[in-house]
Order: C-alpha cells, then sequence, then structure tokens
C-alpha cells in the first residue's frame, strides 16, 4: 500500500528525495507486479499538491485527474475508529487514514513521510532505506 508522499513522486519527482524508488514502484505497478490499496483519499490529496506546490494550472490538473482515475488503483475507505486511533497518537486524520487502511488489511504502508514512520513504524515501511 502506498501513500501520497510516494504517488506524488510518480508525477513530480523534480527535487524530490527517494525518487528513484518511487519510480520503481509505479514501474512494478505497471507490469502488474503489484497492487495499489489506497483510500480515495490519496487522488485529493494528490490533486491539491498539484495546484497549490506544483502551480498546475487547470488544464494539467484536468489531465492528472484522468491519469489517477486511469491508474485503477483498489480504493477502500479506512474503519473510522482506526483513524481516531492514530489521530490520538499524533498523525493527522489524512495519515491516519492511510495507516488504519493498511493495518485494517494487513498489509504494510510504504512511505516517505517520516511521522508516519516514527508513529506508525509497525504499519509502515520506509519507501527507500
Amino acid at each position: 500500500m502506498l501513500d501520497a508522499s510516494v504517488v506524488l513522486k510518480w508525477f513530480h519527482d523534480e527535487g524530490e528525495p527517494n525518487a528513484d524508488a518511487a519510480r520503481a514502484l509505479r514501474a512494478a505497478y505497471e507490469e502488474g507486479e503489484a497492487l495499489v490499496l489506497a483510500p480515495s483519499l490519496l487522488f485529493l490529496e494528490i490533486l491539491d499538491v498539484a495546484g497549490r506546490r506544483w502551480c498546475l494550472s487547470e488544464k494539467p490538473l484536468l489531465a492528472l485527474a484522468g491519469a489517477l482515475e486511469g491508474f485503477g488503483f483498489r480504493v477502500h475507505e479506512p474503519p473510522l475508529e482506526r483513524v481516531g486511533r492514530w489521530v490520538a497518537r499524533g498523525l493527522t486524520a489524512n495519515d491516519a487514514a492511510y495507516v488504519a487502511l493498511a493495518e485494517t488489511a494487513g498489509v504494510k504502508l510504504v512511505t516517505d513521510d517520516a511521522l508516519v514512520l516514527e508513529v506508525a513504524g509497525d504499519v509502515a515501511e520506509p519507501l527507500a532505506s
């Protein structure tokens, strides 16, 4: 399972740490060697960063939205009770949603987010070591 800190690098890796590792995961996914499970929040976070941080205009944002829909990620929502437990431990609700979904599915969350790794190290693993 991947969070936005990883999938964002699939679309914009300039100056991003661990971009090679993120590209390798994308290649594995595109070759059918990996599945991506994610909450629907993933798409909103990517569009938010693309519009606000990368300053994409409407046309490229719409293209990105279409690309995201075309990836065919397995979208599931995490149980809110589990999200609440992770928020209580110090994660944002967004980050907690990824951790809670990974925990519920019994899979590791691959992330490039230091706080997620610190708080949820038993559920999360780093994108690169």
